[in-house]
């Protein structure tokens, strides 16, 4: 043991998973922190920040970096996007090219392969086939062929976060990849993100279920206070606003007699207790931030 009763030859570092938007990265964090550490969607452009996600090991202490997906920006936002996504990948040990196994390799992945073998000389990339308990064996096979293709991978790896296939195999590979060193985070730590981030993200999350396509990039979310009820100590107050850009987007979140905002308090309020531990009061306003994701002031005060 080490003085600070690290064990001998124990790794440690950063690992970040990039891909296109959808590939899988949000719910593989999730798998292998085995817990929910960032949110997940069928929407393309689920990610907007950079979650740290640790994994702790006997051996190892692993901290995954999701990122956003890279796509062709429309807006300010997504280049801040693309942007972050990187300049993270810039600074870890080591990265995962997620490419699900039911879609094929197309322009986006090569694009950002291109970009990754920038780096891959001093940072080795592992390519992931995700979500493959969505297609047969056979299709599995000639995904990982295809991304063969690609560019010089340190390591090839079919993996599911649905059913667990090979994600532990997949630790494996991204912890030898690190170097020694202590626990960079204390014993029991998922992420560092704080609490109202994860609860807007949450709210999001719920937000984002069953609106139409191009709603979800116009959605965002800040809590603006979140503190114990006074006198009570079982109850959280929660004060949360959606923001859209349009009044017609407003009209869709809120739904006929605002039903469908309150599904949406509902769905957030389960998640966000069991993150929190505690009964919450949640208490959600919708409102309009005109072109937000073009105008820097305003992504500023949204937290971009």
């Amino acid at each position: 043991m080490t003085s600070d009763s690290t064990p001998a030859g124990h790794r440690s570092g950063f690992a970040c998973f990039v891909g296109r938007p959808n590939a899988g990265k949000s719910t593989l964090t999730n798998a292998l922190v085995g817990a929910k550490v960032a949110i997940t969607s069928s929407k393309p452009q689920t990610t907007r920040h950079t979650i740290r996600g640790v994994v702790h090991r006997p051996d190892a202490q692993l901290i995954i970096v999701d990122t956003p997906g890279l796509h062709r920006p429309r807006t300010l936002l997504g280049q801040r996007l693309n942007d972050l996504v990187m300049e993270t990948w810039s600074e870890v040990d080591v990265v995962g090219l997620c490419v699900p196994a039911d879609q094929k390799v197309g322009p986006g992945d090569k694009f950002i392969a291109t970009e990754l073998a920038k780096i891959g000389k001093r940072t080795p990339v592992i390519g992931i086939v995700t979500k493959t308990d969505l297609v047969p064996q056979q299709q599995v096979a000639e995904q990982l062929l295809a991304l063969q293709k690609v560019m010089d991978f340190a390591e090839l790896i079919p993996v599911s976060a649905q059913d667990g296939f090979q994600t532990d195999t997949l630790a494996d590979l991204l912890v030898a990849r690190l170097p020694e060193g202590p626990r960079l985070y204390p014993d029991g730590e998922l992420t560092d993100e704080p609490e109202a981030t994860l609860v807007a993200e949450l709210i999001r999350e719920a937000a984002l279920e069953g609106v139409r396509d191009e709603l979800p990039h116009s959605i965002a979310v800040v809590v603006e206070e979140m503190r114990p009820r006074e006198g009570r100590d079982d109850l959280i107050d929660v004060h949360a606003n959606l923001f859209v850009e349009r009044t017609s987007q407003k009209a869709i979140i809120l739904g006929y007699k605002g039903e469908r905002l309150k599904q949406v308090g509902t769905t957030a309020r389960r998640q966000i207790e069991r993150l929190l531990g505690s009964r919450i009061y949640l208490d959600l306003h919708v409102k309009i931030a005109k072109d937000w994701q073009r105008d820097p002031k305003q992504l500023r005060r949204l937290g971009f």
